[in-house]
């Protein structure tokens, strides 16, 4: 029989844990920024398992990147808001 993949999910923990040594060597601040970094990738995990053309860490690099801009673009809306609310 051939060889079968890991699961998505299987994929997401080895890669977390391939990173704990570079984990361990940041500063604490930075440790819980990469924590949240790797929370939001899990957020995609469904999504994750269609893309299989991609190497799994491509796929949660992805997801962090998309995290981090819906939250630039929801912070770029209350700076509009608050702008439009000082001028308006």
């Amino acid at each position: 029989m051939g060889r079968t993949l890991p699961s998505i999910t299987q994929a997401f923990i080895q890669e977390q844990e391939a990173f704990s040594r570079f984990r361990r060597a940041l500063r604490r601040s930075d440790q819980l920024v990469l924590d949240e970094l790797f929370a939001s990738a899990r957020k995609h995990l469904a999504a994750a398992a269609y893309a299989a053309h991609a190497l799994p860490m491509e796929t949660f690099l992805l997801a962090m990147l998309l995290e981090e801009h819906k939250e630039v673009l929801r912070l770029r809306h209350q700076l509009e808001a608050l702008l439009a609310e000082r001028d308006g």
